[in-house]
């Protein structure tokens, strides 16, 4: 089976992360929707990991965290916040990608009903907002973490 160039996986992960905030933004996808939007983001996560950086790679899992948790599936949205995370940590990314691996650890404990932990990781994401350079990405993060509800009825 012939290799994809590395500049083709790069091109693959970039449409496909867009494709997938195409679905996210439809507030009343349909099931078929729902699964080209995990596909995809599982697909881009994939071509990430065969040509993108470090910073590629958590954010793709930061990704994978939010699709899951706007459907509604908190262990697997709580696996790939944590794979998130760890990638961060073990590459020494900071800045927006460490502060919204937190916020997608607070969205993932909010969807299980695990009020404390949502609450120590939001926390968490308004201390790692204090080193988010640009104003607009501190902004977002605000903005999104207000939108993670106390527990799991609303948790998206």
């Amino acid at each position: 089976m012939p290799e994809l160039d590395a500049s083709i996986h790069r091109q693959l992960g970039v449409d496909l992360f867009n494709l997938v905030w195409t679905f996210l933004d439809i507030s009343d996808r349909t099931r078929e929707e729902d699964e080209t939007m995990l596909n995809a983001a599982h697909a881009s996560r994939y071509h990430w990991e065969l040509a993108g950086t470090a910073v590629n790679l958590a954010r793709g899992e930061w990704q994978l965290a939010r699709v899951y948790s706007v459907l509604k599936r908190p262990e697997p949205s709580g696996y790939h916040a944590a794979r998130s995370l760890e990638i961060c940590q073990a590459n020494g990314i900071g800045d927006f990608d460490l502060a919204f691996a937190y916020e997608a650890l607070a969205r993932a404990a909010a969807l299980a009903g695990k009020i404390q932990d949502r609450r120590d990781w939001i926390k968490k994401a308004r201390q790692a907002a204090e080193d988010i350079a640009e104003a607009d990405d501190r902004e977002l993060l605000a903005k999104d973490l207000a939108s993670i509800p106390e527990g799991p009825e609303g948790a998206a």
